[in-house]
């Protein structure tokens, strides 16, 4: 006797069909014709058993699965189990498609079943079958399944109720939970169901520090089984004897909710938790009526999809996150315990998914390749890029495929930098000009829309910084004229001339090398931080103003870099700075995720002190301001032979990077 699968290629499926080979009969596999190489790839992974397997070329959505009449006749009273797994599993698609994949298909499944006259039909349905139900769920329910109302639960129901009224065919029904990737190895196929939140998760950890708690939400009910139990299971109760006509449930004893699931990847990812998680709920009841209202407003509406958009979330995931039912499996777990078959506990293999998803799966993975789709053949405008920061972008953005354009106003190192590039064959056209001269701006700005009338991507990296107190300023007003004729108006000025053309296109980018000074509000540099925190409020306005025209607006708080800009400082020769190839990766990440701010986790905690606890940031700076004086540039005693105080020393291991 043989089997005859559906949906043997989906995830599921090809487990299952590494269990059923190993009992030494003949697989039928349903396949669309342009799915048979990936059959194929199974059947040679699974070496000499896989020989077993058999392609039947058809489809779900035709008429006995559009399999031929010799095809019948030669497996006709041959199958012993019919496994149906193809379905379409996702909650965002149209409500059409999902009808066509889960009812119909399983209807034209049921009829071939019929056909073939098979032992027993195996309907590997979902928890989605019970809808929206208000409490535990058992095995023995299907009736009153309730809130129905979203086409992917309801066809789940529907495809479920079509096996339980047939009266032809022996059947047995299986509702997983929310399968996730192997307990052992955390293999899965794609991001679906909770895979959709780590990057989120990711985007903490890069942002705040792990020892950070965090206010969170409770969140409802969610089962995740691993797909290594679910087809094990399977396996063991399809062949076990007297279960016609029954449903098994193979979920997680463990009833979780949402905010706990989400705290054991966080901790998995080396991530905040939430601390403290309030029941959705009690959220919602505290503005029920704002809340109708503003869920009505376009806007918000709008918001929303953008924000979900920007972190990969499908809107339709949101529906879970208050989801009100858990699940009773204890019939199917009383079957499963003589063959040593349990739930593994998530808390076991959880890092295995998100090491898996990391390493695999994550879509900043191949940080080059990823760079390399973001640039090529765009052209890229690097403000300073003779030199630090901005030489080092220059040289990482041609290597990746980008037509890069760079001014500064040294001509010698222009033309290093650009033989450094070309030696490598990358394409770069440099610029001399001094940008703090407004004339000598225009004359560029004109030069450079004559020559290259199309900017995808502007980097305003060029900048001056003077360390020095606001009481050695009191004669040197021109220190804060210079810092923002650069720093600032040259920044807008070059923005605005590209704005236009980038508005047109409906596409552009601009990056602001900002600094994590302008969060730490550090010591001696009020004169350069100003300068900074005009830029970055100007594009935060920016911002709003051309997303809706396709014109992307990203502030970089760099942290400390050793670069010609700090060298007059000698206090830094013996302290730890990132190297400009290092902030060149910052920029590039940049590049590639497009947030609308990016920082380090130091600059994520400089925002929270400052948020909720100022006067400690104060303190800080007054220490800072204590141990560290003016540099012998700025006409401070001569520190660059001195060896650092011990508590200086521990100050720069604390804040590290940090301008001080």
């Amino acid at each position: 006797m043989s089997y005859f699968v559906t949906g043997g290629t989906g995830f599921i499926g090809r487990h299952l069909l590494a269990e059923l080979v190993k009992r030494d009969e003949r697989v039928y596999v349903l396949v669309r014709a342009r799915s048979r190489a990936r059959l194929a790839e199974i059947a040679r992974d699974l070496g000499a058993a896989g020989q077993r397997i058999v392609a039947v070329e058809g489809d779900l959505g035709q008429r006995l699965l559009g399999i031929g009449e010799s095809t019948l006749t030669q497996l006709r009273g041959q199958i012993r189990h019919f496994f149906h797994l193809g379905a379409l599993y996702d909650l965002a698609a149209e409500a059409p498609e999902l009808e066509q994949a889960n009812v119909a298909g399983t209807r034209n499944a049921l009829a071939l079943a019929e056909e073939l006259q098979a032992g027993c039909f195996h309907l590997v349905s979902s928890i989605a079958s019970a809808g929206r139900y208000p409490g535990v769920f058992t095995e023995q329910m299907f009736g009153e399944a309730c809130g129905l109302d979203h086409p992917y639960f309801r066809t789940k129901h529907d495809s479920e109720g079509l096996v339980r009224q047939s009266s032809r065919i022996a059947w047995r029904v299986y509702r997983p939970g929310m399968v996730v990737g192997h307990s052992e190895t955390g293999v899965i196929d794609k991001i679906d169901g909770p895979y959709y939140l780590f990057k989120l998760l990711q985007k903490l950890r890069d942002s705040v520090p792990r020892w950070m708690p965090l206010l969170g939400f409770e969140g409802g009910h969610i089962n995740l089984v691993p797909v290594d139990y679910v087809v094990r299971a399977l396996n063991y109760l399809a062949h076990a004897e007297g279960l016609d006509g029954r449903c098994f449930h193979l979920t997680d004893p463990e009833d979780r909710r949402v905010g706990q699931v989400l705290n054991l990847f966080a901790q998995a990812a080396h991530a905040p938790v939430m601390a403290l998680r309030v029941d959705s709920s009690l959220i919602a009841s505290m503005l029920p009526k704002a809340s109708g209202v503003s869920a009505a407003l376009t806007p918000v509406r709008r918001i929303v999809q953008r924000l979900l958009r920007d972190l990969n979330i499908p809107a339709a995931l949101f529906g879970l996150l208050d989801y009100p039912t858990s699940f009773d499996s204890r019939e199917a777990r009383a079957l499963l315990e003589p063959a040593g078959i349990r739930v593994p506990r998530l808390e076991d293999y959880a890092w295995r998914l998100w090491d898996y998803w990391e390493r695999q799966l994550d879509p900043g993975l191949s940080g080059g390749r990823a760079l390399e789709a973001a640039v090529r053949n765009k052209t890229v405008l690097i403000t300073g890029g003779s030199s630090g920061i901005g030489r080092a972008t220059a040289i990482m953005l041609a290597a990746a495929g980008a037509r890069v354009l760079i001014v500064a106003r040294d001509p010698v190192k222009l033309a290093d930098v650009r033989a450094q590039i070309e030696q490598h064959g990358g394409s770069v056209c440099t610029f001399e000009c001094d940008l703090s001269a407004a004339e000598d701006c225009e004359r560029f700005l004109a030069q450079l829309q004559a020559e290259h009338p199309c900017i995808d991507i502007l980097i305003n990296n060029a900048g001056r910084s003077i360390r020095r107190a606001v009481e050695s300023t009191y004669q040197r007003f021109h220190d804060y004229e210079r810092l923002m004729r650069l720093n600032y108006f040259a920044a807008v000025r070059v923005t605005l001339a590209l704005l236009p053309g980038m508005a047109a296109r409906g596409s552009g980018h601009v990056i602001g090398i900002s600094s994590i000074g302008v969060l730490a509000n550090a010591a001696r540099f009020a004169a350069y931080n100003a300068s900074k925190a005009a830029l970055e409020a100007f594009m935060r306005s920016a911002a709003g103003e051309y997303r809706d025209r396709g014109v992307a607006f990203t502030v970089v708080n760099m942290p400390l870099v050793r670069t010609p800009m700090v060298a007059p400082t000698k206090i830094y020769d013996k302290r730890s700075l990132i190297q400009p190839e290092q902030a060149a990766e910052i920029v590039c990440k940049a590049i590639v995720q497009r947030p609308q701010r990016l920082l380090t986790p130091l600059g994520s905690l400089a925002q929270l002190v400052e948020a909720f606890a100022p006067q400690l940031k104060t303190a800080i700076n007054a220490e800072n301001f204590r141990m560290f004086p003016d540099s012998e540039a700025a006409g401070g005693p001569a520190l660059s032979c001195a060896k650092p105080s011990a508590e200086s020393a521990a100050f720069n291991a604390l804040m590290h990077a940090v301008e001080w």
